[in-house]
């Protein structure tokens, strides 16, 4: 914890910036890669069917991320802001309320999803070319719920605690198994060795067992002299504050991706109902002409071709989101520690970072986009689409990194209202009616902008609420310094 401190408190803004932030920028490429893989290894049955009904189910995985993203974020945020005020024993009740919540809070969302599959179903907008495929991939992520939960609320509990190594480590070891797996579950063979060839329900299984993994080594760091955590139940507590200090983040943290699944599952039945999209290849022809009552029964095209849009521009979504979430420690421990001009040049520097990344991902997007594209999928109706779509998303990667910047930086300070404002705004005030309003004016390209679009509405808003937070942190520079001089 020395090391830690020092960084925390001693060590050139630039330097500790980059010490926090590069492995989990690192952590969140190798969860892009994560995530590239199971939609590589689907893409390869040659059934665009199965890789439609995996992203119309990924919110419901989102789901379960947002629930371990309440404990995380949330526990993360407290964390960093206990240790600035060198209170260890607050730390220790953190970590224990965070891993058996997290816990129970995954059993809760296994039966939702079991006893309630059909009625989810309907609600993602499967079709019945998906549905089965859904089901079975569902089915599964659920029976791992508990493990997601944790997985990814101590992916960032540990880097709270300043070791952001030891997380991207347990990140990697998850990805390396799931890639190792995901061909021997998913495909009959690849490379000329046999598979198990389970289609969808071997990226589910792949998925669960790789979360396990991770957990493993999270806790063999928690268990270790070198952490101040700790899984130990008799420092499992709610009082004293730490349900309320936890949700007052959490909430507001999974709130964005409650939000983003919401969004997915409108965007997905908006993007289904564009059945008329010309199709290149005469294979899927039979897939886009049939009809049932009117409604577009094998309407995946538009819908495979968001997916593997989205897929492709995570990469960039997630580095400038990593930034954002490695410096949320240093924020919270310097806030807590009453360091405020320390705060304002970990946020000056980490937005000029991610601006600059922004604009170079840019560049490189526009550049190879077909190839991207490409590699997950290679019909030409596919193609064509996603290459227009990930033209689109691209256009706000040059300034939403100063979002997620703001968005980490109120989290760090603990300041719940302001996260929740963007959250809110982003997600839900500004896009669900954006992508409505904008699909009747201007169709099909009308859901493809409607996310751009949200995104600088989101940044105006978050630079509007941290210029205004600029106040009272100029007013605790003065009383430090009164302080100081007395």
């Amino acid at each position: 914890m020395i090391k830690n401190i020092e960084i925390f408190e001693y060590t050139p803004v630039p330097k500790a910036v980059f010490k926090f932030a590069l492995p989990t920028v690192l952590s969140m490429i190798v969860t892009v890669l994560y995530n590239m893989v199971d939609a590589f290894f689907v893409g390869q049955t040659g059934d665009p069917s199965q890789f439609a009904a995996v992203n119309v189910a990924t919110p419901i995985f989102l789901f379960l991320m947002a629930a371990g993203n309440i404990f995380g974020m949330g526990g993360s945020s407290f964390i960093s802001r206990a240790l600035g005020e060198k209170n260890y024993e607050k730390v220790k009740n953190i970590a224990s309320f965070c891993f058996y919540a997290g816990i129970f809070t995954g059993f809760l969302g296994l039966f939702l999803i079991l006893f309630n599959m059909e009625g989810i179903l309907k609600m993602i907008g499967t079709t019945q070319t998906t549905a089965q495929f859904a089901r079975d991939y569902l089915k599964y992520i659920a029976y791992g719920g508990p493990a997601i939960v944790i997985s990814t609320a101590y992916t960032n509990i540990i880097r709270g605690e300043g070791a952001s190594q030891n997380s991207m480590v347990g990140l990697i070891a998850g990805t390396a198994v799931n890639i190792v797996l995901d061909p021997i579950f998913i495909l009959d063979s690849f490379l000329g060795i046999s598979g198990l060839g389970l289609g969808v329900k071997g990226a589910a299984i792949a998925t669960v067992i790789a979360n396990i993994v991770t957990i493993v080594i999270y806790l063999a760091h928690v268990l270790s002299k070198n952490s101040t955590l700790t899984i130990n139940p008799k420092y499992f507590k709610i009082s004293n504050g730490i349900l309320l200090g936890v949700l007052a983040i959490g909430l507001p943290a999974s709130l964005t991706n409650i939000l983003m699944s919401l969004s997915s599952i409108l965007t997905n039945n908006l993007l289904a109902s564009y059945y008329s999209v010309p199709v290149a290849s005469e294979k899927l022809l039979p897939f886009i002409k049939t009809f049932i009552d009117g409604t577009a029964v094998y309407g995946d095209i538009p819908v495979a071709a968001m997916g593997v849009a989205l897929k492709a521009n995570m990469l960039t979504i997630f580095i400038q989101l990593g930034l954002g979430i490695g410096i949320a420690p240093l924020i919270g421990y310097n806030y807590g520690a009453k360091n405020s001009m320390r705060v304002k040049k970990i946020v000056n520097f980490s937005i000029l970072v991610n601006v600059v990344l922004g604009i170079t991902l840019t560049a490189l997007y526009i550049i190879f986009a077909k190839p991207i594209i490409n590699i997950f999928s290679d019909d030409p109706a596919v193609v064509a689409m996603g290459v227009d779509i990930i033209y689109a998303l691209m256009s706000s990667a040059p300034f939403i990194g100063i979002m997620f910047v703001l968005n980490f930086t109120f989290q760090g300070m603990g300041k719940g209202l302001q996260s929740l404002v963007l959250a809110v705004s982003r997600q839900g005030f500004v896009f669900l009616p954006a992508i409505l309003i904008m699909q009747k004016l201007f169709g099909l390209n009308g859901i493809i902008f409607a996310q751009p679009f949200a995104d600088a509405v989101a940044v105006l808003i978050a630079v509007g609420m941290f210029l205004f937070l600029l106040k009272d942190l100029k007013a605790e520079e003065k009383t430090v310094s009164s302080q100081t001089n007395e």
